[in-house]
């Protein structure tokens, strides 16, 4: 297979931000302020809920991440499910055209390409909704620019970052429950699963696993690790918020039934000062007036 160099700019970088589940073309999710135009000539609008989720989507790139960075440079992962596909039977897509879904999501993530200066990276969600093998999501990080792998796939099923000279694993998937009582058991499992494959194999364990596909923000972590000085660090695992409103099935699954949305992302950084943490960003929505 063809070996392709790595940019520069995807090296060395203390910061990295993580979006994910934008479900670009769902009539709940992201869509520009002015509109889309349709394949077939048409323009669709954006409801006054995608008017406020696309003020706190503003919010968060020029507000949150710009602060959390401290201006320094930074790398973007999405971390999958950027379109919403033609799944499930569902009626919830502005369009059922994925062409006109994957329009929406250049629009909605070149900008954030472009603050990123290209070090850019994103990897496949869910095949029922970008496709057998993450086809459309490779077609759209190919159109982006997005870093390819060692094989030369503009998306990928998982990224090993360093950000500084930590580690951390990021994938699309993780395990969900109907029970708040269990929220971090999965992301939980995650961590010390990964890290006992690590030592297992003689491996390089993680410091930090990010993963997305709940849409809600939770962390979880253990002692380890060590930080300058030989004081013990913390190992972590983390899952992203995500940017789509209660689709009719999340309106039927125990726990999400009974929870509102959450909006937001986070950022991963290595200080100075030799700290390595996330700090994170989640809006959500208040509930349904009493009448």
């Amino acid at each position: 297979m063809a070996n392709r160099k790595r940019r520069v700019k995807s090296d060395s970088i203390n910061n990295l931000v993580v979006i994910s589940d934008t479900h670009c073309g769902c009539r709940l999710a992201l869509c520009p302020p002015d509109g889309v135009m349709l394949d077939d000539g048409g323009t669709y609008m954006p409801s006054k809920f995608q008017q406020w989720m696309w003020s706190k989507w503003e919010e968060f790139w020029a507000d949150f991440v710009p602060h959390s960075t401290r201006g320094e440079p930074f790398a973007v992962v999405h971390n999958g499910d950027a379109i919403d596909g033609v799944h499930h039977n569902s009626t919830t897509q502005i369009s059922h055209n994925i062409e006109d879904q994957t329009e929406i999501a250049y629009r909605v993530l070149k900008p954030v390409f472009d603050a990123c200066e290209g070090r850019y990276y994103h990897i496949r969600g869910t095949e029922a909704h970008v496709g057998k093998s993450g086809v459309e999501e490779e077609r759209l990080a190919k159109r982006l620019g997005a870093i390819p792998n060692e094989d030369g796939q503009f998306s990928r099923y998982e990224l090993w970052k360093r950000v500084g000279p930590k580690l951390v694993h990021l994938l699309h998937h993780v395990g969900t429950t109907s029970s708040a009582g269990y929220d971090a058991t999965a992301v939980h499992k995650e961590l010390v699963e990964t890290l006992a494959e690590a030592a297992a194999w003689g491996d390089e364990c993680p410091d930090m696993l990010v993963r997305s596909h709940r849409h809600r923000y939770i962390a979880t972590g253990i002692p380890g690790g060590r930080h300058h000085g030989g004081e013990t660090g913390a190992r972590s695992s983390v899952v992203t918020p995500g940017w789509q409103g209660k689709t009719p099935f999340a309106w039927k699954i125990a726990g999400a039934r009974r929870s509102q949305p959450q909006f937001g992302g986070i950022v991963v950084r290595y200080s100075d000062d030799g700290e390595f943490f996330h700090r994170q960003k989640v809006w959500t929505l208040e509930r349904s007036k009493s009448e």
